[in-house]
């Protein structure tokens, strides 16, 4: 089930105390109305009741989603509970079929619900920014942007389209601009491709980070 504690947090405008709501595990087949607003970051988000500036409230949470079978550990800093990691991960394997990730931020979290709720796997979806980046960065004929681009975070964004001609949106900061970029299922598909040829790519069992930097350690 989802458990709901209150804690204390201060706004980073005015600096008025305030009391807020917080998640500290999120159970989407025991409260599916918060799916959603998972997906799109509202349910960290909270309302300064003195200046109404609206402000990103940061704690740890464990998303479950028995369904998807995915488990996706948000984390803010480094006193994790290894105990309670290799527990969770050894009741999930006796269940079958889990994904196990680590992130550290609401975006990374959005986008890892957003990735398997589209049926895509994230380890994919890493290789296919990578594959983008250079792409687009070989294009551009200018050192200086091309590693801007490369040092931009990429976020899955959707999907459209169906069978062969589905298309994978992407969204990056670039130049002080938001910008997006679509690729074909055929670019995805030739990463899962890639990452089956090489099996030292397949991700170790339990709580993992798959994120830029992973998809780095296997491409070098």
């Amino acid at each position: 089930m989802s458990i709901i504690n209150e804690a204390n947090a201060s706004c980073s405008q005015c600096g008025s105390p305030s009391t807020i709501k917080i998640y500290k595990s999120i159970n989407v087949s025991d409260n599916p109305e918060l799916k959603d607003k998972v997906k799109d970051g509202s349910l960290f988000l909270w309302e300064c009741p003195h200046c109404g500036k609206v402000n990103l409230a940061r704690y740890e949470t464990l998303y479950h989603d028995p369904v998807k079978k995915l488990m996706v550990w948000m984390l803010t800093g480094n006193d994790v509970s290894e105990t309670q990691m290799h527990a969770i991960s050894n009741h999930t394997k006796a269940m079958g079929g889990y994904t196990l990730r680590i992130v550290t931020d609401t975006g990374s979290l959005m986008e890892k619900v957003l990735v398997k709720d589209a049926g895509l796997e994230d380890t994919a979806v890493e290789m296919c920014k990578y594959v983008t980046k250079m792409e687009m960065a070989s294009k551009l004929g200018d050192n200086t942007r091309a590693a801007e681009l490369f040092s931009s975070t990429f976020h899955f964004y959707r999907t459209e389209g169906e069978g062969d001609d589905r298309l994978l949106t992407f969204m990056y900061p670039l130049e002080g601009k938001m910008l997006g970029i679509n690729i074909g299922i055929n670019v995805y598909y030739d990463c899962i491709g890639i990452l089956e040829r090489n099996p030292h790519a397949k991700p170790d069992e339990g709580f993992i980070k798959i994120d830029s930097s992973w998809v780095d350690s296997i491409i070098r």
